[in-house]
């Protein structure tokens, strides 16, 4: 798949998003930028602010969910399966306040690979695969990270 159709297909399942998940389009979350194995979206801090003036954690965490769950939702799309996709786990750390607009993140984590998540799919019809996604922050260091697992259920053909 070309750089333009991952974008194109990356902007519609945005929309999907926004459109399907009313989080989603409160807190204003928008495609940042995407390439073969990462995905990154926005999001502005006027939606996404706390009583401090800095990003509600509540907002980081969910908008890195969203980025994993997109990551692993793009990849699907972009091979034309249907599944329904949700975290199984989740662990996420905080590590230092976000002032402004704020990017998330997400790759696959280390040691796993959309191979063994395709194989694993087309054998059972379900799979789960490990993605981390973090919000960059002032230094070398992230301002939050979330290590999840991703679950992918193939539909059914009969499913409405």
């Amino acid at each position: 798949m070309s750089t333009t159709e991952r974008h194109t297909l990356a902007r519609k399942m945005v929309t999907f998003m926004r459109d399907e998940i009313p989080l989603a389009q409160t807190m204003d979350l928008a495609l940042h930028d995407c390439d073969e194995g990462r995905l990154s979206l926005a999001a502005p801090l006027g939606p996404n602010i706390n009583d401090k003036g800095c990003a509600f954690g509540g907002s980081l965490v969910s908008v890195m969910t969203l980025n994993g769950w997109g990551l692993v939702e793009l990849e699907l799309r972009m091979r034309g399966i249907e599944c329904d996709v949700f975290v199984g786990e989740s662990t996420v750390r905080y590590l230092e306040p976000v002032w402004g607009d704020f990017l998330s993140e997400a790759q696959l984590a280390e040691g796993a690979d959309w191979v063994t998540f395709f194989d694993t799919l087309d054998a059972r019809g379900r799979a789960r695969v490990e993605v981390a996604c973090r919000v960059p922050g002032t230094g070398e260091k992230p301002a939050a990270t979330l290590e999840a697992r991703f679950v992918a259920k193939k539909r059914s053909p009969d499913a409405v």
